[in-house]
């Protein structure tokens, strides 16, 4: 079996382009709820403070869109890893970014949401950097696999 044959066996196979296309989609579906809600008034515990965080909502679904339609076109699992920890480190700002700002205003419900909002924020601010640890650790796996074979495992994604 030659080393070629090894990291093809390695590989996932492709699950095609399907999931690729629907994010897309979703992220753009997303994109324009995000730049509206404010205009539709949904919802209504959303106050004016959310343009100081959009910018970055903006940033960050652009790139999953980015992303996405990279991998339509070269999609190797090393790739998919680096792009994962990149969106990663943007979802983590935007997150900071809205625990900063706090856009919301709970003041018309009876109970108070502000603190299991906070808390809600914080846990995916720690599961986001649970996933990109995930990420580094699968990266640095692949690595270590290539350099004992060298050449990085799983590079037979993409167009094949």
């Amino acid at each position: 079996m030659t080393e070629e044959h090894v990291i093809e066996a390695e590989s996932p196979p492709r699950t095609g382009d399907g999931p690729y296309v629907a994010a897309i989609f979703i992220n753009l579906g997303l994109l324009f709820v995000a730049n509206n809600l404010l205009a539709w008034s949904v919802p209504s515990f959303l106050t004016a403070d959310f343009t100081q965080v959009l910018w970055l909502i903006d940033v960050s679904l652009l790139a999953s869109v980015m992303v996405n339609l990279v991998y339509l076109i070269y999609d190797p699992t090393w790739f998919k890893s680096v792009c994962q920890i990149c969106l990663n480190v943007v979802s983590l700002s935007v997150i900071g970014l809205m625990y900063r700002v706090f856009p919301f205003d709970f003041s018309l419900s009876r109970f108070d949401w502000a603190p299991v909002t906070r808390v809600v924020l914080i846990l995916t601010m720690v599961g986001t950097m649970a996933g990109m640890i995930v990420e580094l650790v699968r990266l640095a796996g692949r690595w270590i696999q290539s350099t004992s074979r060298g050449t990085m495992a799983g590079t037979t994604g993409g167009r094949q």
